[in-house]
């Protein structure tokens, strides 16, 4: 299962919500079928709607 607080351990120079976009659809690209999110994405950018967001990301509806 894909955590997202794992996601933002693991890569500490991502600056924006923008940035960690690529990484949600690599990992889904991956093979992970499962994803968590745990915590909120502590960028200034991180939208009202960043659950949804990321969510459709993962699924690959965007």
């Amino acid at each position: 299962m894909l955590r997202l607080s794992d996601i933002l351990i693991a890569n500490p120079d991502l600056e924006s919500f923008a940035d960690l976009i690529p990484l949600i659809k690599q990992a889904a690209r991956n093979g992970e079928r499962f994803f968590q999110m745990d915590v909120k994405p502590p960028y200034a950018d991180t939208p009202l709607d960043w659950e949804e967001r990321l969510e459709s990301e993962f699924s690959g509806r965007v």
